[in-house]
Order: structure tokens, then sequence, then C-alpha cells
């Protein structure tokens, strides 16, 4: 279909005709079956005279974050983001390192840290979210992210997006879908920068979340984050909060890991066409390779199950001819 795509440019330039719904739309995707799959798709549910057409209020598309739409090795970004937080803290009392998880941290020692896992993250996320506003808290999300750098490709984190991806929420939201990320991350962190990387609203972001209470602070009212867990939006959670966020099944989601099995499985269990989407991390040479034994993003379930659910596996060696913006 891209050669068709392509051939079909070279005349309308040949004969000084401009055509704007030619351009491809999805140029960072290899000319494969993962590319064929998605446009297919998209056009067979926004088309009114296709019998698989489904209406603009119902087409929505979820998407997990960390591992989809950015890179999370070696471990999610927000943690690196809680690890530099951790050591302006320290240095102010160092008796806040009060474990050896938080002491590894503030050393660097990432690999303990990622076999913590989620419950390793927590015990960082509370000592470094709560107990500020979520304005502040913000605010620093959006400093960190204008300045702060990859430990291994020297990249700002905010370059780490996938180029494909970003094409792929442009062209849904061309074709009249809303697009939704729905992420193990915390809230407040995404809601930062989401609007900015990937042209998702704050309101259209789906997290995890801490206690939130109200409180006047000098004078202003404001929201303050306090250490309890409120809501993790990861597994079985995540089509919780799809229906308590937007009160609809989405027609398509897109995730990474085991993580993101049951929002998938919600998804495609529904009535009419539907779109299941798993990115594969192979490429050891642009990114990172991992899947079955990784702590972080770990993959098994999707790959072993997925296909005979009609899932599509996107291979990232194979199928993105560009990983992100700048490579």
């Amino acid at each position: 279909m891209k050669s068709k795509i392509h051939c079909l440019l070279a005349l309308c330039v040949i004969s000084g005709l401009a055509i704007p719904a030619l351009a491809d739309p999805l140029p960072s995707w290899s000319d494969r079956e993962a590319r064929t799959r998605i446009i297919d798709f998209v056009e067979a549910v926004s088309d009114p005279r296709s019998e698989d057409y489904i209406t603009p209020a119902a087409r929505i598309a979820v998407f997990d974050n960390d591992g989809t739409l950015w890179s999370e090795q070696p471990i999610y970004f927000q943690g690196l983001f809680a690890i530099d937080r951790l050591r302006e803290m320290a240095h102010e009392d160092e008796a806040i390192l009060s474990t050896d998880l938080l002491r590894a941290a503030v050393a660097g020692d990432l690999g303990v840290v990622a076999e913590a896992g989620h419950e390793g993250l927590l015990e960082i996320l509370k000592v470094t979210h709560a107990d500020t506003t979520v304005a502040d808290f913000q605010g620093r999300v959006v400093e960190w992210m204008a300045s702060a750098t990859h430990p291994e490709t020297g990249l700002l984190y905010r370059a780490m997006v996938f180029q494909p991806m970003l094409e792929l929420l442009s062209y849904l939201r061309d074709n009249q879908f809303s697009t939704y990320i729905v992420s193990g991350g915390g809230l407040h962190f995404l809601r930062a920068v989401a609007e900015e990387l990937y042209g998702v609203p704050p309101d259209q972001v789906i997290g995890s979340s801490g206690q939130t209470r109200y409180a006047e602070m000098e004078g202003t009212p404001q929201l303050v984050k306090d250490p309890a867990i409120a809501f993790i939006d990861d597994k079985a959670g995540k089509p919780v909060g799809i229906d308590t966020h937007i009160g609809k099944r989405p027609i398509f989601a897109a995730g990474n890991s085991d993580g993101d099995f049951e929002m998938l499985e919600y998804t495609m269990a529904g009535a009419g066409p539907r779109f299941g989407m798993i990115v594969h991390h192979s490429d050891a040479e642009r990114e990172w390779a991992y899947d079955r034994d990784s702590p972080v993003g770990r993959l098994a379930r999707g790959l072993d199950e997925g296909p005979g659910r009609g899932w599509l596996i996107v291979d990232m060696a194979s199928d993105w001819e560009r990983i992100w913006p700048a490579r």
C-alpha cells in the first residue's frame, strides 16, 4: 500500500495536482503487515459506506504510555524523575534514606530499583511525591522534562517518545478518534506533559493516583498530594479506570506489556470491529530488546496469547523505520 501511495503522489506532482488526502499517514512505519492492518481498520470504521462503520462518538482509542508511547528502560521514566527528586531531598536531609532501596536509588543502582518492581517504585514515590501541592509537583515535572537526560542514551527524556506512535495518534485523531492514555504511571505526572508530547489533553489521561486532599495554604485553595495510594491503573485496574473516566468500551487499544493484557482483552470483547496491538521491544541496536524476563515491561502472556486472539504484535525492529523523532 505504501508504494501505491508514493506512486499516486508522484503522479500528482508531475501533473501539478495537490491531493493532501493521499499523504502517507504513517511514514515511519515499514511497508509491512502491521502498517497495512492499522490503515485497513481505520479506513473501515471511518468510511460511512463500510459495513464496519463506527460513529465518531464511539471511536475511542486507548494507549498505555511506558514502553508504548515512550521508552521505559532501565526503569520507568517517572521512577528516574523520582530518584532525581530523592537526591535533592537527601541533600537537605539524609535521614529520609531510611531503607536499603532508597539508599540504592540515590547511589544510582538502577538494577536494584528495577528488581524491586512496582512495590519498590511505590516506596520511592511515597517519599518524593507526597506533601506537595499538585501545582508545585507538576511544575517540577515540567522543569525536569525540559532539561533531564537519559543515563544511557544521553537524550532528553522528552526526545524518547516513539515517532511511529506519534504518527498513529495523529492519524487516529485525523479520522475522528478520541485518543486516551491509560497508564500505570502517575496521573499528575502524565497530565503535566501529555498534551505537549502527544497532543492528549489532561482530561484524556488516566493513571495511577495517590490520595489528594483539599487545603487552604497561605490563603490560596490548593490540592495537596498525600503518601497513601488511591488507585493503581495497571492490569485489571485499567478496564476499571477506563469505565470510571470514559464510560465507554474502546474499539482500539495499544500496549506493550502483560500489564496491558486486561485492557486489550476488555477492548476486544466488545461488539463490532476491534483492534488490539502490542509493541514488542525487539530492537537492541536502536532501543532495547526485552520481553519475558524483563523486570520492567515484562511481556510473556501477550506474546503467547495475543496472536491467537487476533492482536497485532508490532515488531519494533522490523515494523518501525524510525524509533525516536531524532533517530
